[in-house]
């Protein structure tokens, strides 16, 4: 459904938001883009979704070429951008229905299919309510489903749930995991982990405008080797000796990868959390080690992030995306 080869994307001013990015998207696939801001989604899904030009490389979505064909790609793709496009004044069944008019659909096919999508993310009894009234889920929501109205091929969503509360945000996941077992193609930008390892059958980690991971949620936690067991001791003892033995005789056994003292505590990296544990346990409390506090942890999304970068996922400051924030630098627009 997507094809992306040596994609560049240079800014005036020269920043290079997106430098050689290459990937490929299955039809029926939920393909995450994971990263912070700044780090190249939104530029990539603008330039998929034919609202920025490229520099350079070359990229087919639906089996049109962006630059060639960028009618027949918009035709293709439903779009939820970051911000919220809606009419305050509007009610939430006419937004929908001018959406689909201005897809080319007929005013009475175009209520039939509002009604099926306000059924579909339970909006239906607030369907004749003004959209400025709606909560900031209900809005994600109706937005969500203004992309939906021409029964598109794929949809396109950049980080679609930022800024929700998490009631709204598990709302809009199982909205999503129902068009993606309809066999709608997904494309989502995020940089929440949890979400794209839920939703995702595959993902593809950016960051400063490389792509440094691929692969399937479950496949780059498996790389990351093991589970973590946490112990935290009841005494360290004097000059924390105790830590070091504790860490000594944890190293010597066979199952353990790595053992690491982290603010006092041990982190040790296992083959398999469950059974290791236990006998972590009884060593220690062989050796007259007690033991305060025990927790076992598989790897995450973090931890394939932190590999792979080095640091955890950056916070900006700015909540808007970095084709904005780079065009206000090369304005000379300080942020509001």
């Amino acid at each position: 459904m997507i094809r992306v080869q040596d994609l560049v994307k240079v800014y005036p001013g020269g920043t290079r938001a997106v430098d050689r990015v290459s990937f490929r998207v299955g039809h029926g696939e939920f393909f995450g883009f994971l990263g912070p801001n700044g780090a190249g989604k939104t530029t990539t899904i603008k330039v998929l979704a034919t609202l920025l030009k490229k520099t350079s490389g070359r990229a087919v979505v639906a089996g049109y070429d962006v630059d060639r064909d960028a009618q027949s790609v918009r035709r293709s793709i439903g779009f939820a951008m970051q911000e919220v496009g809606l009419d305050d004044l509007s009610k939430g069944r006419d937004f929908l229905v001018l959406q689909g008019v201005l897809y080319g659909m007929s005013r009475r096919e175009a209520s039939v299919r509002a009604g099926e999508l306000l059924e579909l993310v339970g909006l239906a009894d607030v369907a004749d309510r003004r959209v400025g009234t709606y909560s900031g889920g209900m809005r994600r929501r109706i937005d969500l489903v203004g992309a939906l109205m021409h029964s598109p091929q794929l949809l396109f969503l950049d980080e679609p749930t930022t800024g929700l509360d998490p009631q709204s945000r598990l709302a809009i996941w199982e909205h999503l995991e129902r068009l993606s077992s309809d066999g709608v193609t997904v494309f989502l930008t995020t940089q929440i982990m949890e979400e794209a390892d839920r939703l995702c059958d595959r993902i593809a980690i950016i960051d400063r405008g490389t792509i440094v991971a691929e692969g399937s949620p479950a496949i780059l936690k498996g790389e990351i080797g093991g589970d973590v067991v946490h112990l935290t001791l009841a005494d360290r003892g004097e000059n924390g000796h105790l830590i070091d033995k504790a860490a000594s005789l944890a190293a010597e056994q066979p199952f353990v990868r790595q053992v690491e003292s982290v603010d006092g505590h041990l982190a040790i990296k296992v083959v398999d959390g469950g059974e290791a544990a236990p006998q972590l346990m009884r060593n220690l409390h062989d050796a007259g080690i007690s033991v305060r506090n025990v927790t076992v942890s598989q790897p995450s999304l973090d931890d394939v992030f932190l590999k792979h970068t080095g640091r955890q996922i950056r916070a900006d400051e700015a909540s808007e995306d970095e084709a904005g924030q780079l065009l206000k630098a090369f304005l000379g627009v300080k942020r509001g």
